[in-house]
């Protein structure tokens, strides 16, 4: 499995890919004047659902956002779930 980040400006892509083909996306924004992330939408393509690949696309948002000082705001319901049940991100999980 394999992360790309696609940035375009002020937002982008981060996609998993196996060997063969993409497995999920998820789309974020960034406000750098805030020091945010925004994930706006998460998505696994069905054949892969139910692997925990949806949070791997979370965490690795995570991952970018800390490399950059930014907190995260998850917009998308599943990325806030997500969030909710994790243990390490009280220092960037904005909640409203």
């Amino acid at each position: 499995m394999k992360f790309e980040n696609n940035r375009s400006g002020n937002g982008g892509v981060l996609t998993l890919n196996n060997e063969v083909k993409e497995v999920g996306r998820l789309t974020y924004t960034i406000f750098p004047e805030d020091h945010k992330l925004i994930i706006s939408f998460v998505l696994v393509h069905p054949e892969f659902e139910g692997r925990g690949m949806g949070k791997y696309l979370v965490e690795e948002a995570i991952k970018f956002a800390r490399e950059n000082n930014w907190n995260v705001y998850p917009h998308c319901s599943y990325a806030r779930a997500v969030m909710m049940r994790m243990n390490d991100v009280d220092d960037i999980f904005l909640k409203n």
